[in-house]
Parts: C-alpha cells; sequence; structure tokens
C-alpha cells in the first residue's frame, strides 16, 4: 500500500482568496510538454523536490526527455501521447509558448494544466497580446494590425520607421522585418507572405528590461527583481540583475505593469513581461512568454528561489514564498557559435565544433555553468548560460568581462 501522500488541503492566507486549495504534494508526478532546455531545468527542479516527472516531446534526445522518469516520444497533438502523458502525470505545464493550446484545452479535461490553453492562446499571437495590454491600462508601442490589403493600405506614417512582426511563431528575432515607410512595408509583407502581422512603430530605446512573476491558482503572485537585458541579433546575450540595473521607479512600475497583465489572464505558472525602457524615461511593455525565460536564468544562482522553483509550486499549487536575491548577478548567454571561433582562433580546421576552454572560464571566482546536455553544438543555437555571482556588482562585472574575453563574447 502507497502511504506517501500526493495531495492535501492547505491554508491560504490571501483576504479574499479561497478558503483552501488543493495541492500536489512530492511524490507525485509532474509532466512538461516539451524537451528543451526550460523543461529539463524544470524537471531538474521538480527531481530536487521529490516529485517524479514525465516529458512530452518528438525529439528522442531532447534533453529534458533525457532526464525525466518518463519520456513519451509523441507530437504535440498526437491523442494517444496526450492521453500517455495524462495518464501518468497529476499536473502538466509547458516549457514553451508555441506548444498548441488545443494540446493545452485537450490535457486540461482530465488534469490540472498551468499556464491554460487561453493564456498560451494570447501569447501566440502578437494581435491579441496587444489588445490584452490595451485591456490592462499598460502602455505599449503604436501599433496596427495588418491582415489584408486594405489594413495595409490604412497604415499612418506616424507608425514609421516600424517593425512588422508575423503575429504568429515568431521568437528570438525571427519573423521581424524592419520597414521605413509603406512601400518598404508592403515589400516586408509580401516577404513574410502575407500572413497576419503587427507593425509596431519603433521608438527611441535607452534599455530593455524583463519581470518575471509567479501566480497561483489563489490569485496569490510573486516577482523577481526587474531584470536589465541586452540584445543581440534579436536574442538575448547579458542579463544584469542588481539594485542599481534600472531606475527605482521604473522597476517598480514594470514589477506593478507585470503583476496587472498577469491578473487580466488570470494566469496560473511563472510569467515573464518584456519592457522596453525608452530615452525621455517612459516604459511600454513588448510582449510576454508563459513560461520560464532566459531573462530570469540569474535566479538559479542568485536567489533563494529559482524562477524553475516558482514553476513547481504554482504548478503542484503550493505556498508562494517572494524569493530573495542573495547576490548581484550577471548571466551570459552561451550559443552554438562559442564552439566554432570563440576568440577568432579555435575553430577546427575541418569545420567541426571545439569545446570553449570552460578551466579557464571555472578558474574563475563567483561562476556557475549551466548546459543543456544538447549533443551537437550549431552557431545560433542556445547551449547553456553563465551566471557570475559575487559580493560587489563591481567584482561580478569584472569577472564577467573576463569570461567574455575568454569565451570571445563581446563585451558590454
Amino acid at each position: 500500500m502507497n502511504m506517501k501522500p500526493t495531495s492535501a488541503t492547505l491554508p491560504t492566507e490571501q483576504p479574499g482568496a479561497p478558503a483552501a486549495h488543493k495541492a500536489i504534494l512530492p511524490g507525485a508526478t509532474l509532466g512538461v510538454m516539451g524537451g528543451g532546455q526550460l523543461g529539463r531545468m524544470f524537471v531538474h527542479a521538480a527531481q530536487r523536490m521529490g516529485y517524479f516527472t514525465a516529458v512530452l516531446d518528438p525529439d528522442v534526445s531532447s534533453p529534458a526527455g533525457r532526464v525525466s522518469h518518463h519520456h513519451i516520444r509523441a507530437d504535440y497533438l498526437d491523442p494517444q501521447g496526450l492521453a500517455q502523458l495524462s495518464a501518468v502525470c497529476d499536473a502538466i505545464t509547458t516549457e514553451f509558448e508555441n506548444v498548441p493550446a488545443p494540446a493545452l484545452a485537450a490535457l486540461a479535461k482530465n488534469r490540472p494544466v498551468a499556464p491554460g490553453a487561453s493564456a498560451v492562446a494570447i501569447a501566440q499571437d502578437r494581435a491579441a497580446e496587444k489588445a490584452h495590454f490595451v485591456r490592462c491600462g499598460v502602455p505599449c508601442a503604436p501599433y496596427a494590425v495588418i491582415d489584408s490589403a486594405e489594413a495595409l493600405a490604412g497604415v499612418g506614417a506616424e507608425l514609421f520607421p516600424g517593425i512588422l512582426k508575423t503575429a504568429r511563431m515568431g521568437y528570438d528575432g525571427k519573423g521581424q522585418v524592419r520597414v521605413a515607410d509603406t512601400a518598404a512595408l508592403a515589400a516586408a509583407w509580401a516577404q513574410l507572405k502575407n500572413v497576419t502581422c503587427v507593425l509596431e512603430k519603433m521608438l527611441p530605446l535607452a534599455a530593455e528590461c524583463s519581470v518575471i512573476v509567479a501566480r497561483g491558482a489563489d490569485g496569490q503572485m510573486v516577482h523577481l527583481p526587474p531584470q536589465k537585458n541586452l540584445h543581440r541579433e534579436g536574442i538575448l546575450a547579458v542579463t544584469e540583475v542588481h539594485e542599481d540595473n534600472l531606475p527605482a521607479a521604473q522597476m517598480a512600475s514594470a514589477t506593478a505593469a507585470a503583476k496587472s497583465i498577469a491578473d487580466g489572464l488570470a494566469y496560473v505558472g511563472v510569467l515573464c513581461v518584456e519592457f522596453f525602457l525608452l530615452e525621455d524615461g517612459a516604459l511600454v511593455v513588448n510582449e510576454i512568454a508563459p513560461r520560464p525565460h532566459n531573462s530570469g536564468h540569474y535566479s538559479m544562482d542568485a536567489c533563494d528561489l529559482s524562477q524553475f522553483d516558482l514553476q513547481v509550486r504554482t504548478l503542484a499549487g503550493l505556498p508562494l514564498v517572494q524569493p530573495r536575491q542573495h547576490s548581484p548577478a550577471i548571466m551570459l548567454n552561451l550559443l552554438g557559435d562559442l564552439w566554432f571561433d570563440a576568440n577568432g582562433v579555435r575553430a577546427a580546421a575541418s569545420g567541426k565544433p571545439v569545446p570553449p576552454p570552460w578551466a579557464e572560464v571555472l578558474a574563475l571566482p563567483g561562476t556557475h555553468l549551466h548546459l543543456y546536455g544538447k549533443l551537437e553544438a550549431k552557431p545560433g543555437r542556445k547551449m547553456g548560460h553563465l551566471n557570475l555571482t559575487g559580493a560587489t556588482v563591481e567584482a561580478v562585472r569584472a569577472t564577467a568581462l573576463q569570461a567574455c574575453a575568454l569565451l570571445g563574447l563581446a563585451p558590454f
């Protein structure tokens, strides 16, 4: 007879919240749709807390599937695969926003699913996402939805210069074209196969930042400190998190806006909200990711609760405790390019990947290397990240710049 409890009724102390909610306790099985690096880090966090894990991903070598107790090798819409995941799991989450929302809706008929299909569907559609920001009263860049020749012809000069983005399936700078005028807009829309797009006015940016919030089914919400981000070629390169990384007023505004967006979605899970800080000090929301995010990876080594710990807690209905950052932190994203031409001298003559100088990097104080278990390095592929922590911002920055020099990364 199995005497291990897998659920219990826990009290909630939030005013106006339900008197109790059902928690799924360690010993149960938590599932994740998607087998990439975010799924892998979720699995590790769940396993540390004593949960069994299951991953649905068609790739036999998926990073999360290779470390999970169960790996269901099926397409995300495969009925048998979904049924098998539902049968083995007590609750299910997702590791990437482009998992089909109908698959989440199907799973939710039998098991708790967080985030829910409706919230993920909004994050999958830039037009719906922008409309949600407007409903929440959170400012975003001026925009227009381009879904027909009539909509294209109706775009006003005030939206130029702008960026045309596909409404669906765009990430890491993909599906985006900068446009200077109506002629360039027409050409770009044709280049993108006339799919529904959103044209956003380009604004004068001073910085980019993000806030990660975790919201429970009872409405309780906590957040990580706002993160200052540097992107290169549309891909996050550096995240800095410390007390002075952003003006205090903007940090407070970003946190409040992120919570408003999560509340408006009745969101359950970990949500990342990305913002632009403008040269005039104004803050506008860019987009949301209904999952843990690259910019929150520093929390694995600089906070007492990581974003993946929070993902486990929100999925399992466990109490949410406000995370505390104990060290200034910088995160460096590690792309597959580093295996080919770091420092411009390590590229193998054969063109085969050569591992970066990890021993030299790890000799630096406060370095924490996280590689994702991907079997093949490719240029542009996210292979891992390096977290740097220390007693002071100055010390962390100095070490980060040393690591950049060893790896052949551009300084910041």
